[in-house]
């Protein structure tokens, strides 16, 4: 195995590139790659010299026929799209076919590319997207090893990471087979998101957070990601994985471990991802009665969905830690399909004063985290009513940070994380032991899971999701969380 050349630090300074991405004429590479390349490259962030290969068992046709695919795709996804910046990254794009049975061309057309960049062969860096099929992981990892496309490469690995705990530490051998671990880059793209990583600054640079920021102050933690879409064709993948595996898995889980860690003491890689870890070693196996399974009437219409299958697409489940700083607090995940509106909400619920001032109409605070792609933090409190008597009322603190900061340079997610690849930068990415780890926790619900209970289109779930959480979800109960 051959591990990355450590020469270059992380800097804007990036070093010349083969970009080998798999799965290139699929929709992830349509919406999300591609477009993050041509922004990478808009704002100067790509290297000097650098190739693009598009890789697959089909091919699209000739390179200019792929080419002009690519082009009509990012006219539709890119706002005030720059021709000239459009033109100069496709010049560099080529497609080239292969399989796990046969990448002999495709190391050949890797090799030719890195020949004529003018550079040692030596000194270019590979980097390997892996948008593939879960069941085609391994086999195309082998077949990277064998034909040496590891050689000083950086292989990026899109989720599900397994679908259980056995396959997941498969797939990790099977990598561990051909690369190390600091080769490894399992994309997670809500890590990406400017918001999840203002969690960490919102709690560490603020006095008025973390001296609060544990049991003695937070009732409860609500992580809810509802969205409105149904299947969009992916009825298929959702039937080999369903929502436990697609989103509590990875995001949900990613989210709290960002939300509960410890002080990390440096914001390098390693003690970022060492605190992240530690809090996945206190989570406390998933409880199947405190977790609620769902599915949206008509999901089973889909033409790839099985016409009996109990397949959940809706999950809300309560995760307990076992130490100090989260011990008795509830976590409250809830994701799922085809639900009332789209969101990406954090909800911190702070303990109601113990003061007899106000007695029972003394409430909670609230602190609202919206993981949107310019981060709000919201904070519901209590004033004084304005008039004679001392009555409470409602009031609300709002901070749009794209509004206070109106000259930033917001990256989006996959824009942000290939950046972070290039550079060799682990930071936002997931380790095997954070994995390993999250499987042993979600093993309870994979072997006994709860009855799939059916819910409308439109609405918020079962409604015994709906009486999970102490005092209901934050989400959908007020007007401005439709």
């Amino acid at each position: 195995m051959t591990s990355p050349d450590p020469r270059d630090p992380r800097t804007d300074t990036v070093p010349p590139h083969v970009l080998v991405l798999f799965g290139a004429t699929g929709d992830l590479a349509a919406r999300k790659l591609f477009p993050g390349l041509y922004r990478l490259a808009a704002a100067g962030r790509l290297p000097e010299e650098y190739a693009v290969i598009g890789s697959g068992r089909h091919s699209p046709g000739s390179d200019a026929e792929f080419r002009d695919r690519l082009r009509k795709g990012l006219q539709d996804t890119v706002e005030d799209l720059d021709e000239d910046v459009a033109e100069q990254l496709l010049s560099r794009v080529t497609f080239c076919t292969s399989d796990a049975e046969d990448g002999g061309e495709l190391a050949a057309a890797v090799r030719e590319a890195e020949s004529s960049m003018g550079a040692d062969a030596d000194d270019v860096r590979r980097l390997v997207y892996l948008s593939i099929p879960p069941a085609a992981m391994e086999p195309m990892i082998a077949m990277l090893g064998k034909e040496g496309l590891t050689e000083r490469a950086r292989l990026v690995v899109e989720k599900p990471f397994g679908l259980d705990l056995e396959s997941s530490r498969s797939l990790d051998a099977a990598l561990k087979e051909v690369v190390d671990e600091d080769q490894v880059f399992r994309i997670d793209h809500f890590l990406g998101k400017e918001a999840v990583q203002n969690i960490l600054a919102l709690r560490f640079a603020n006095g008025l957070f973390e001296p609060s920021w544990n049991a003695r102050h937070v009732e409860s933690v609500q992580i809810d990601v509802p969205e409105e879409l149904g299947l969009e064709g992916r009825g298929s993948f959702y039937e080999s994985t369903g929502c436990l595996r697609d989103m509590i898995s990875t995001h949900l889980m990613q989210i709290l471990g960002f939300v509960a860690l410890e002080d990390p003491g440096a914001g390098d890689a390693e003690s970022l991802r060492d605190a992240k870890s530690a809090v996945f070693e206190k989570v406390l196996p998933l409880d199947p009665e405190r977790a609620v399974f769902g599915q949206f009437e008509g999901y089973r219409d889909d033409e790839d969905v099985d016409d009996d299958s109990d397949v959940e697409t809706f999950v809300a489940l309560e995760v307990r830690l076992d130490c100090d700083r989260w011990r008795d607090v509830p976590f409250l995940l809830r994701t799922g399909k085809a639900l009332a509106a789209t969101r990406r909400t954090v909800t911190v619920r702070f303990r109601t004063p113990t003061s007899a001032l106000f007695g029972e109409t003394a409430g909670c605070n609230e602190l609202v985290l919206e993981l949107t792609d310019s981060p709000q933090v919201r904070v519901d409190l209590q004033g004084k009513k304005p008039g004679p008597e001392m009555e409470l009322a409602a009031a609300t603190m709002c901070l749009d940070l794209g509004d206070a900061v109106p000259d930033a340079d917001p990256l989006e997610a996959y824009e942000r994380l290939v950046l972070d690849v290039l550079r060799g930068d682990q930071t936002l990415f997931t380790r095997a032991d954070e994995v390993d780890r999250i499987w042993q926790v979600c093993q309870p619900l994979l072997d006994s899971p709860p009855e799939v209970q059916p819910y409308e289109q439109g609405s918020w779930g079962p409604s015994a999701a709906l009486e999970l959480p102490p005092g209901g979800w934050h989400v959908g109960r007020h007007a401005h969380d439709g």
